[in-house]
Order: C-alpha cells, then sequence, then structure tokens
C-alpha cells in the first residue's frame, strides 16, 4: 500500500524537475569556480613580479606539466574538451562520467587555462555537468534512458553556466549532442540550463560587457555583400581551423615517449614564448575579445591577434590540454569581422566620390556578426551559434546579420568538411556513433509485452498460509501475483509469509491477509525506461503487466536481462539483405588423427603467428587437429563463387599451418573461402567441420556502443554452438606467470582443460588463482573453496598455484592491479555466453582490462544449452 501511495510522489516528472534543480545549481557553482580561479590565475600570471620572459614561458610550461599530470594519473578521459566524451556517452558508448572526471576537469582546466594556453572553459563545463548529473544518476539508480537525459541536462546547464546562456545551452543539446526532442528532456536541460545561467550570472557576473553603439544597428544595401564575404571567409578559415585540429592532434601522436604532461608543457612553454615577443597572445580569451569587439584595434593588430590566436589553439588543443574551442572560435570570428569590417569601410572611402554610408554597420556589429560565423563554421551548429551571441549581447538587431553570416559560413563548412567534429574526434579513439544517437539503443523500442512473462504462476487470495507455503516450496519463485475473481487484487512474496509465520498467525490467517493489496502496475505498452524507473524507484523485485484489472504478465529484473539479449543477438542478422553462402576457394585436408578439431581464423600474417602458436600449444594439449581458415571478404555485388581471389596473397598464411604441422606433429587443415559476411562464415566451418573449439585473435579493440569485443568475434561469441577462446596478445608470448580470475563453476573445469597446453608456452609457470569480492554484495568463493581448487589444479598439472580473495568494487580493477602486483604475463577469464552478453548492459569486464593493461588476455567463453537449441 505504501508502494502505491510512493508512486504519484516519485513520478518521473516529479523527481525530474528536482534533480535538473540540483544539476543546474551544481553545474553553475563549478562554473563559476572555474571561472573565477582561471581569472585569478590569469591575473597572477600577466602581474608576477618576475621578468616577464621568464615568468610566461615558465609558468606555461610548469603549469601545462601539472595539468597533463592530473589528467593522466587520475582520470584520462578528461582530457581535451570533453565535448567528445560527453557524446559518446549519450550515445551509449562506455565512456567513464562520474565525481572523479568531473573533479580532475576543473583542476586541470584551471591549470592549463591559468598557464596561459590558448583554449576555453565553456566545453569543459559541458563535461563537467554531464559529469555531475551522470554521478546524480549512480546515486539515484534509474533507467539507462532516464540517466542519458540527465546526463544531457547536466550538459545543457554547462554550457548554459559557462556563456550565461541558457537557451543556448538547450539548444546545444538538441542540436549536436543528444538530437532527442522528447518533452522530458527539453524539460529537464532547459530547467537545468536556466538554474545554471542564474547562478552563473549572480555569482560570476556577465559574460560578455559590451557598450554598444548609441545609434541602432541597421543592415543597409550596402552591408550584404560584405557579411556575404564575412560568412564565406569564416566558412573557409572555419574549416581549416578545423583541419588543423586533426592536423595538430597527428603531428603530438609522434612524441608519445613526452607523455601528456610533457605535450601539455611542451604547448604552454611554446605559448609563454610566443607572449613575450606577442603580448597579444598573453590575453585571456575574455580580454581579447572584449579588446577586438569594441574595434578600438588597427587592423594590424587585429590581424596578428587572428593569427597567433589560430595557431597556438592548434597548439593547445592537440597537446591534449583540457579546454575547449569554443572562446576561441569567438575571439577568432570576432577578429575576421573587424578585418571585414576595415575593409567595407576602405572601400567605400578609397574612393572619393564615395563616402562613407550613414548606415553602414559598426565595427562592433561585424565583429559580433563574425563571432557567430566562425563558431557555427567549427561547431557545426548554426542555431546554437546565433544564440549564443544574442543571449551575450541581448541585442534583437543582431539576430540577422548574425542568420546571414553563419548560415553562409555553415553551409561553407559543411562542403569542405566530412561530418560532425566531435564524432571525428571519437573515430580517433575508436568509438563509432550512429548519425541518430538512438540506433546506438538497440532497447529503447522494447514495451513490456516484450520483456514479460505471459504465462504466470498466480495463488487464490482465499488460501490459507500452509497452502501457500507448500506453493512456494514447490516454486522456484520468491512471489507469487494474487487473484480474486480473475482480478488482480495484491502480490505476497516470502518475506511476507515469514514475518506472519513469525508472529504464529499462519493457522488463522489467509492470504488476503498478509498480501501487499494494490500493487504496482504497468501496462503492456509501457517502455523499458518506464519498467526500469519503476523497478529501481521502489526497489521491486517483480511487476505485473495488466489490461484493465485482468493480469495478462509478470515481469522481472531476469526478464529484462533475457529480452536485452535476445535483441541484441538478433539485431545482427536482420540488418541488410542476406549474404549468400560462402564458397571454397582453395582446401588441403590433413588425416583426421585427432580427437577433436580447434577452428584458428587467419586474416593478417603480421598477428597469424602469434595466434597459430597459441593454437598450436592447445591443440596438442586437448590432442586435437588443427583447422585453419581464411576468408576474403567480397561485395556483396559479386556471387562468392564467381570472386576472383588471389590465392598468391594468400601463401605465406598457408605456409604458415604447414610450418606447424611439419614441426608440431600436428595434423594441420587449411582452406580458403570467399564470402559475403566473415562471422557466417565461420559459423558455417564450425558446422560442416564438426569443430570443437574455436581460437579468435583479437587485436583492435572498439568502443562502438552495443559490442561487446568487435563484430566478427561477437558473432561467434553469441552463436557458435561450441568453446570460443578469444586471445588479446600482449607484449610477449612467453607465460611464466598466469592469473585466472575465478568465481567457481564449470569455467573452471574448462580452463583446467585448456591450461596443459598453454603452459607449455613458459618456463616453470606459476598460477594464481584469485576471486573477487563486492564490498556490499559479499558473495564470492570462500577462502577454503578456492583453496581446494586450487589444490585440484595443482595435482592435475604438476606446478604451483596460488590463491588469493579479493575485495573490491570494479573486477576489471581489481583484475588489473592484481596482474602488475604478479608480474603477471597472461590473464585467463572465463564467462558464460549469457554474462558476455549482459555486459553490454553492465559493463564489458574483458574490454576494460584489456584497455588497462599490456600483456596477453585469453576469454574463454563456455557453451551453453540455449546456443546448441538454436543452432
Amino acid at each position: 500500500m505504501l508502494q502505491k501511495r510512493l508512486e504519484p510522489l516519485l513520478s518521473r516528472k516529479r523527481v525530474a524537475i528536482v534533480e535538473a534543480c540540483v544539476i543546474g545549481l551544481v553545474s553553475g557553482l563549478a562554473a563559476v569556480l572555474l571561472k573565477q580561479g582561471v581569472e585569478l590565475l590569469t591575473l597572477w600570471r600577466t602581474s608576477s613580479t618576475l621578468p616577464l620572459w621568464f615568468a610566461l614561458p615558465a609558468i606555461g610550461l610548469g603549469g601545462g606539466w601539472l595539468s597533463g599530470w592530473l589528467v593522466e594519473r587520475l582520470a584520462p578521459e578528461a582530457s581535451g574538451s570533453g565535448i567528445p566524451q560527453v557524446k559518446a556517452a549519450l550515445g551509449f558508448a562506455k565512456i567513464p562520467l562520474n565525481l572523479r572526471v568531473a573533479l580532475v576537469k576543473l583542476g586541470s582546466t584551471l591549470l592549463a587555462l591559468g598557464s596561459g594556453l590558448s583554449l576555453g572553459r565553456q566545453g569543459p563545463t559541458v563535461q563537467i555537468g554531464a559529469a555531475l548529473a551522470a554521478q546524480l544518476s549512480r546515486w539515484v539508480p534509474t533507467s539507462p534512458e532516464y540517466r542519458r537525459q540527465l546526463i544531457s541536462a547536466g550538459a545543457a546547464a554547462g554550457l548554459a553556466a559557462g556563456f550565461n546562456a541558457p537557451i543556448a545551452g538547450v539548444l546545444f543539446v538538441v542540436e549536436e549532442l543528444l538530437q532527442d526532442f522528447s518533452d522530458l528532456t527539453l524539460g529537464s536541460a532547459i530547467l537545468a540550463s536556466f538554474i545554471g545561467a542564474v547562478v552563473s550570472r549572480l555569482l560570476g557576473g556577465q559574460g560578455l560587457n559590451l557598450v554598444m553603439d548609441a545609434r541602432p544597428i541597421s543592415l543597409s544595401v550596402q552591408d550584404l555583400p560584405f557579411l556575404i564575404i564575412l560568412g564565406l571567409l569564416a566558412g573557409l578559415l572555419g574549416s581549416l581551423f578545423r583541419s588543423g585540429i586533426f592536423g595538430s592532434l597527428a603531428f603530438f601522436r609522434q612524441f608519445k615517449g613526452l607523455g601528456l604532461p610533457g605535450r601539455i608543457g611542451l604547448a604552454g612553454l611554446i605559448t609563454g614564448l610566443v607572449g613575450v615577443f606577442v603580448p597579444v597572445a598573453a590575453i585571456d580569451n575574455t580580454g581579447l575579445q572584449e579588446f577586438l569587439v569594441t574595434g578600438s584595434a588597427g587592423w594590424q593588430l587585429i590581424a596578428i591577434a587572428f593569427v597567433v590566436k589560430f595557431l597556438l589553439t592548434l597548439l593547445a588543443y592537440g597537446s591534449g590540454a583540457a579546454g575547449g574551442i569554443f572562446a576561441p572560435s569567438l575571439v577568432l570570428g570576432a577578429a575576421l569581422g573587424c578585418l571585414v569590417s576595415f575593409l567595407a569601410q576602405g572601400v567605400y572611402t578609397g574612393f572619393g566620390a564615395w563616402p562613407l554610408p550613414a548606415e553602414l554597420a559598426t565595427t562592433t556589429t561585424y565583429a559580433l556578426t563574425g563571432m557567430g560565423a566562425f563558431f557555427s563554421a567549427v561547431t557545426g551548429v548554426p542555431i546554437t551559434a546565433i544564440v549564443i551571441v544574442f543571449e551575450m549581447t541581448a541585442n534583437f538587431n543582431l539576430v540577422l546579420p548574425l542568420m546571414i553570416g553563419s548560415g553562409i559560413a555553415y553551409l561553407v563548412a559543411d562542403r569542405a568538411n566530412n561530418g560532425s567534429i566531435y564524432n571525428r574526434l571519437l573515430a580517433l579513439q575508436g568509438i563509432h556513433l550512429e548519425p541518430v544517437a538512438q540506433a546506438n539503443n538497440p532497447w529503447a523500442n522494447l514495451k513490456a509485452a516484450d520483456l514479460m512473462q505471459r504465462r504466470v504462476e498466480t495463488l487464490s487470495s482465499q488460501m490459507s498460509l500452509p497452502e501457500v507455503a507448500q506453493a512456494f516450496s514447490r516454486s522456484h519463485h520468491r512471489g507469487f501475483p494474487v487473484l480474486e475473481g480473475g482480478r488482480l487484487v495484491g502480490i505476497v512474496t516470502q518475506s511476507d509469509l515469514g514475518e506472519a509465520t513469525a508472529q504464529g498467525l499462519d493457522n488463522y490467517l489467509t492470504l488476503a491477509e498478509v498480501m501487499t493489496p494494490h500493487p504496482v502496475t504497468v501496462t503492456p505498452q509501457a517502455t523499458l525506461p518506464r519498467v526500469l524507473h519503476l523497478l529501481n524507484r521502489l526497489k521491486l523485485s517483480r511487476l505485473p503487466v495488466t489490461e484493465g484489472n485482468k493480469l495478462v504478465g509478470i515481469i522481472t529484473r531476469a526478464d529484462i536481462i533475457r529480452a536485452e539479449s535476445d535483441q541484441v543477438s538478433g539485431e545482427l542478422a536482420e540488418l541488410g539483405p542476406q549474404a549468400e553462402p560462402s564458397y571454397v576457394v582453395f582446401q588441403q585436408r590433413g588425416p583426421a588423427t585427432g580427437r577433436g578439431r580447434l577452428l584458428v581464423p587467419l586474416a593478417d600474417p603480421r598477428t597469424a603467428p602469434d595466434l597459430i602458436k597459441i593454437a598450436a600449444a592447445i591443440a596438442h594439449g586437448l590432442h586435437y587437429e588443427l583447422e585453419c581458415v581464411h576468408v576474403v571478404p567480397v561485395s556483396r555485388s559479386v556471387a562468392p563463387a564467381e570472386a576472383k581471389v588471389d590465392l598468391q596473397r594468400v601463401e605465406p598464411l598457408r605456409q604458415l599451418a604447414l610450418s606447424y604441422a611439419e614441426n608440431s606433429g600436428l595434423s594441420v587443415h587449411f582452406q580458403v573461402r570467399a564470402a559475403h559476411e566473415i562471422g557466417r562464415t565461420l559459423l558455417e566451418v564450425i558446422k560442416e567441420r564438426h569443430i570443437d573449439l574455436v581460437l579468435m585473435g583479437w587485436h583492435h579493440p572498439s568502443l562502438t556502443p552495443g559490442r561487446v569485443i568487435s563484430g566478427v568475434v561477437d558473432t561467434l561469441i553469441r552463436q557458435a554452438p561450441c568453446q570460443v577462446v578469444v586471445v588479446r596478445p600482449g607484449r610477449n608470448l612467453t607465460f611464466n606467470h598466469w592469473l585466472i580470475p575465478t568465481a567457481g563453476g564449470p569455467n573452471a573445469q574448462s580452463a583446467q582443460a585448456l591450461l596443459p597446453g598453454l603452459l607449455t608456452l613458459g618456463h616453470s609457470p606459476e598460477i594464481q588463482l584469485c576471486t573477487i569480492c563486492h564490498p556490499e554484495k559479499g558473495e564470492c568463493l570462500t577462502p577454503q573453496h578456492i583453496s581446494e581448487m586450487a589444490d585440484g589444479l595443482e595435482a592435475s598439472l604438476q606446478h604451483p598455484v596460488y590463491t588469493q580473495v579479493l575485495t573490491h568494487p570494479s573486477v576489471s580493477q581489481a583484475i588489473v592491479d592484481l596482474a602488475a602486483i604478479c608480474r603477471s604475463d597472461a590473464i585467463l577469464l572465463g564467462a558464460s555466453r549469457e554474462n558476455l552478453l549482459s555486459q553490454v548492459i553492465k559493463g564489458n569486464v574483458p574490454l576494460e582490462i584489456a584497455q588497462q593493461t599490456d600483456i596477453t588476455v585469453i576469454l574463454l567463453r563456455q557453451v551453453d544449452e540455449a546456443t546448441l537449441k538454436g543452432f
């Protein structure tokens, strides 16, 4: 009954209002702290008692190095502007956003900007706001879709607080990051942006203080050609600026030996040296922006400021420093607008017969129009660009020139560039987002009808409690819906029954007197976010599905995991036209002498030797034959049987396979197939050749949302009817120290079967067997149990086995830390098919481990009955 009463108070919209207010308040305070901190550090840097020729380079070097050290050691995902990371998180990629990221971003940005690097603080405020909102969503658990909306509200509040522009904050999220116009998303973002901007304005002051010309802004026919010229120049130079960003990133990647602190310190040193000889480079973004917009400088100084700011911003961004390109883009646009204004005045005053028209717009108007135009060209968000400048000046007369300049600049830049700058930056990190973020969420359209179990065990409200106890004893369920006259009237759990039994009332009461009446329900049309919201908010373990008062199904948390896993498994098979079966181009058979067959797909001659070396060791230990296959992908427009295949290019792989046959005594088979789909072809080989074990290489980890590891590997993990071993080769393939995390179960036996062969790849190998306990859940193997497992392994392998029981909230981090302590050469992980698929939802442990260590990671996927039935 209490849950039913709480439901209206915990409605999504009411909770969203409270959360949006908190997000806006905290994001606004963080933006104010960042703004005032940067201003204080800039004032200290430029007014130091030390000589400027020493102070500026020294502070740039030291502050830049310290900023990079913070990011590298505490939160690598806090580098750069932060907006690509937020966009990836909103696109369901596995990108950390939490309080740690927010604090490191705040500190590193303070140091980077305070040391003089030519970057802005508004991009970092977007990531800070989003990270704080993400942390709030962890403290108050909610659905993945609703968490995404909270993060978008935090991003909007961060940008609004950074520019004192609440409307622009909302528009940027809608136009670039989220592309979601739902009422809840817009409502949360608008409220958070408004509060963030109010807090920033009250505590941090105005964003841009301008004394506009006394005469009103009006456009004349004489202005139109020059506004068009301004838009064209902004589009071209903005495109050049975008290209320069990627060029600078590529340049600094050549200096990996310096590390992130060294690269940022070098950028700070160069910026300081330039500031000594070109004083305008030492002015912060706000001061330089106001200096340019007022039009009080000569065109020569403005041109120098444009060139210097252009190059120093590229230098700073390419180094990986924490800082954004929003403010530098506005400064560059203001300088460009001033130069075009001088051009317009020069054209009209250069001819004696042409006096300067009184209606010609002022330099300030051109500068503000240039700000919006250049910003639009660089970021690709013209509407946001117009609104930002409008909100900073609060002058309606600027809207028309802004629309002309920003629109033309956007069109020119869009033709010159390939897609969003943030998508391209993410692609450099191996993260590929679909154009619409909804496409990356394969579960967004799931309804309660897709999740529920339609056959429901129910109890009658008139049953006695002993009868209810017997029903619980005969079933694996821990709760039952209660019906009366075919209508749902309540729900009963084991805890309800236990309380009545403890009071000694079980022989006197009926089920109607102990059940929870009026249970919380959903309709079959309820969305997955709605279902998750109720389960999490009200701490429910099951949710009845009703049409009116009629019970039509029930949803448990296990049903959600199962439905989402099926959705992920099925989505790949439904994309695009069906591929034709593969065609065997070449095959060479060895003698059938083994107890089974191990399949090794070979693709790259450079990585194949490592893979086949491990496969041969396992095959020796299991007495298996080695089945090597190379798949040649062909276009869908060509039938595999008609494709031209150059077997000369495959010859090195064949020779490699034959050399192992000669040197190791293994029976090796080799075949080449032409196919439309590699994953499907490997499944064909598994079925035709009766494969018992597949060993796959994993050389290029992908962070693409919805994937466990990578495309082909995922296909075999999900669908192969045999065991699958995935190998991410490390720095060497001599395995003397093994780390084997375990939670008990069938994977321990499978690992024990693989180890005899794998141990031959080392000299006097040792095995560290460990189990990870969660500090709150507390469910793990006991020291006695893991010790018994170690004794069994040691007896069968004849090698020392040590044990370790760890308590840590993160399984992946605990394994990485233990591997470093034990100086492990290889990590052997085990997982069932269902567990691997649920990692898409809960966190990809193998990928997290592989990203944080350079040793070999071997993942064993256990075959399950569901896979065998579906094949």
